[in-house]
């Protein structure tokens, strides 16, 4: 009987996208960061949001810069993100309308192939908020990249908590089952812990043992942190079985 260990860390580039401002990147990066962490996970964070970098302010100790740039002369500043997942996986938060540039820097290096020769692989946190554009662009992407990258639907259920109108769309229907898209749901963090958090700049670390949220508040945090870990663990991506 073959027995499995699941002790190999996958060195994976993890891009958190979602193309639109506003639809939860930042926060859901600042959850997978947590889950590394907690998970003794190692990683590298990598903010490329240079209007607002607020999780690298919330994580400044570890968290490093990148910038995806169509201009040429910049083109190697994001070269950094494949060099570091050689060694480890690497999370990366992109900001806002980057799906040009940050296309034109895997295909102008041709990265999937040189990603296989170096056991690098790339993954997609597209990040939705159920509206018709944010599921627009999450198409495009699809589109784009086909199978070379797998792409993970991550239904935002603190911006939508009805996905009924998408579940029912046969083209969106078509893409998932074309490609096998993985879809999870990101779990609703209470407003007034969501609030607080972001004033103070806390770490999911810091917020559970927040005193202002007294004993309830702190839960709620836990709770919204085992829910999302839940669904991290769902996808499968973040080890190897070795033999």
């Amino acid at each position: 009987m073959n027995k499995y260990l699941e002790v190999a860390v996958m060195p994976t580039i993890h891009l958190v996208d979602g193309e639109k401002g506003g639809v939860g990147k930042s926060l859901f990066s600042r959850t997978i960061i947590q889950y590394c962490l907690d998970k003794k996970i190692p990683f590298v964070a990598v903010d490329t949001d240079r209007s607002n970098p607020d999780v690298a302010e919330v994580y400044k100790e570890i968290c490093k810069y990148a910038v995806f740039s169509e201009n040429e002369r910049q083109a190697d500043k994001a070269d950094r993100i494949f060099e570091w997942a050689v060694e480890k996986p690497v999370i990366v938060n992109l900001a806002a309308q980057s799906h040009r540039a940050v296309q034109g820097w895997i295909d102008s290096n041709q990265l999937i192939e040189l990603g296989s020769s170096q056991g690098v692989m790339f993954c997609k946190w597209f990040v939705s908020t159920g509206g018709y554009d944010s599921i627009n662009l999450f198409a495009q992407s699809v589109n784009t990249y086909g199978e070379r990258i797998p792409h993970i639907l991550v239904r935002n259920l603190g911006l939508c908590d009805d996905w009924e109108h998408i579940e029912s769309d046969a083209n969106f229907q078509k893409i998932v089952n074309k490609y096998k898209i993985k879809v999870i749901d990101f779990p609703k963090l209470a407003y007034r812990e969501r609030n607080i958090i972001d004033q103070n700049r806390l770490t999911f670390a810091q917020a559970r043992e927040y005193k202002e949220f007294g004993i309830i508040g702190r839960q709620r945090v836990m709770n919204f942190l085992k829910l999302a870990y839940g669904a991290f663990e769902r996808v499968g991506i973040w080890y190897e079985k070795v033999e």
